[in-house]
């Protein structure tokens, strides 16, 4: 297994969603692949990893397994217990998640937090998303051969890419910042039968304005996008900010 690189594969659509089968079998025509994945859809769980409970791990095939959790803890049970993986991975790919995740859906997304969570832990890291009118087979090729390129690229380890496929079977590519999304309806509230009420949380409704140089903007114009992220949310332009808030807080310090 020495003589190829070893690829870490997870999701959040779980591990019997077709568009990871279909990466699978994009990224081992040059590569070892090791899935770890939810038993079942993670959606939106973000980074959340499972702390107050104890996690399961079932291996489901050869190199297959599956965790009762999040994306992130796939993610992490993988490359800390001592049996899923044969050694370090060379990267770790999340996806091909069953629909997009641009502008600020990051931050909700658990396809790429399983990526960023191999980020985080020092390793080159790759998240896929395509769109539901996209054709699988060829995003998931197409993403594939991104991922072997970044394995050859010439970059330290723990950088993360979020790529995007719009509709369609053939793309262009572009490097990307992040747009904006706008959820509407993101709330609905209703009455159980007894009169008690319940909510539901997420919006279908969706639009982004024009961000130049985005990743929303590549999705209007057909083009698949590459949009690297960084784990550093230190802001700079705030930075003078924070310092006057500072320097204007009187000290609070307990009498003696």
């Amino acid at each position: 297994m020495m003589s190829k690189p070893l690829i870490l594969l997870s999701n959040d659509d779980g591990y019997q969603a077709r568009g990871l089968h279909l990466l699978r079998q994009a990224l081992m025509e040059f590569a070892d692949v090791v899935v770890c994945a939810p038993d079942d859809e993670q959606s939106a769980k973000s980074h959340a990893l499972s702390l107050h409970q104890p996690l399961r791990l079932n291996e489901r095939a050869s190199g297959v397994y599956s965790v009762d959790g999040t994306p992130a803890d796939s993610v992490y049970l993988a490359l800390n217990a001592a049996h899923v993986l044969p050694r370090r991975p060379n990267m770790v790919v999340s996806g091909m998640n069953h629909g997009l995740n641009l502008g600020m859906d990051v931050f909700y997304s658990g396809t790429v937090a399983a990526a960023r969570e191999g980020a985080l832990q020092g390793i080159r890291a790759l998240a896929i998303s395509a769109d539901r009118n996209a054709d699988q087979q060829k995003a998931a090729e197409q993403g594939a051969q991104v991922a072997e390129m970044l394995l050859g690229a010439s970059l330290s380890e723990g950088h993360l890419f979020n790529l995007n496929f719009p509709p369609g079977k053939g793309w262009s590519y572009r490097a990307t910042r992040l747009g904006k999304r706008v959820y509407s309806g993101g709330l609905v509230q209703r009455l159980d039968p007894r009169g008690i009420p319940y909510f539901w949380v997420g919006g279908n409704e969706v639009s982004h304005p024009n961000v130049p140089g985005s990743d929303t903007e590549a999705y209007d114009e057909g083009v698949a996008s590459l949009t690297p992220l960084v784990l550093d949310l230190w802001s700079s332009h705030l930075e003078n900010e924070a310092l006057a808030l500072v320097q204007s807080l009187k000290p609070n310090r307990e009498p003696h």
